[in-house]
């Protein structure tokens, strides 16, 4: 009786120690979930689920490393978002934003690099061979024109410029010389409702991100005006 007495004793004590270790170790589990969480929501933009600027930046150089000239850098600005403000309010345009960066994610695949760089401009990295440009660039232009259906049952109308830029066509694998390109063709193309791919003399042009319309020399696919 008293050896039964001291077995249970003996593995009282030793549950009782395992419970004790165990008692820090998802103290740390726990602090490291809600780290991670913190650090991805340092990533990713609140509104859309998107990365934001910085993260966007790596993961797209590490793509354009990766693939080389089989790569497409896209920029997409969404067309007259004021007037959607206004006419529609601020949760719509919110509304928006969400629902554009879905179709871009969509777009794009899970291998991409998706990125909200403010405001109601995005950006995509992805693996994009030239033979099958044109054919996803006509795609996303019609992805971006569908209108955005809202909670309370409103259909807004939406429209977004688009601009794209390979390293092949222009001649460049940075990712700062080819996004000042995507720019500077996309707004060759303002409201035209067709993406424009930018040539080597987009990346030259004198402006800050490459703002400065009426460059020649850019080819357009998409939906007609």
């Amino acid at each position: 009786m008293d050896s039964v007495l001291h077995h249970q004793g003996r593995i009282g004590s030793r549950t009782l120690l395992l419970t004790a270790a165990a008692v820090p170790l998802t103290g740390w589990a726990v602090h490291a979930v809600a780290l991670h969480k913190r650090l991805a929501a340092t990533r990713k933009d609140p509104l859309t689920g998107l990365l934001r600027r910085d993260a966007y930046t790596a993961r797209a150089r590490r793509l354009l490393a990766r693939h080389g000239y089989d790569t497409a850098v896209v920029l997409v600005d969404q067309d007259h978002f004021k007037a959607v403000n206004d006419d529609f309010g601020h949760p719509a345009g919110d509304a928006v934003l969400a629902a554009t960066a879905a179709r871009l994610t969509a777009w794009a695949g899970p291998r991409a690099a998706v990125g909200r760089l403010g405001g109601d401009e995005f950006a995509v990295v992805l693996e994009l061979p030239a033979g099958r440009l044109e054919q996803r660039l006509a795609q996303l232009v019609r992805m971006l024109h569908t209108p955005v259906v809202l909670e309370d049952g409103r259909t807004v109308g939406v429209a977004a410029s688009v601009g794209a830029a390979t390293p092949r066509a222009v001649g460049s694998r940075d990712l700062t010389v080819l996004q000042r390109a995507a720019d500077a063709a996309l707004y060759d193309g303002k409201h035209s409702g067709r993406a424009a791919v930018a040539s080597p003399a987009h990346t030259t042009v004198p402006s800050i991100n490459g703002r400065r319309p009426g460059r020649p020399g850019t080819a357009v696919w998409g939906r007609a005006a």
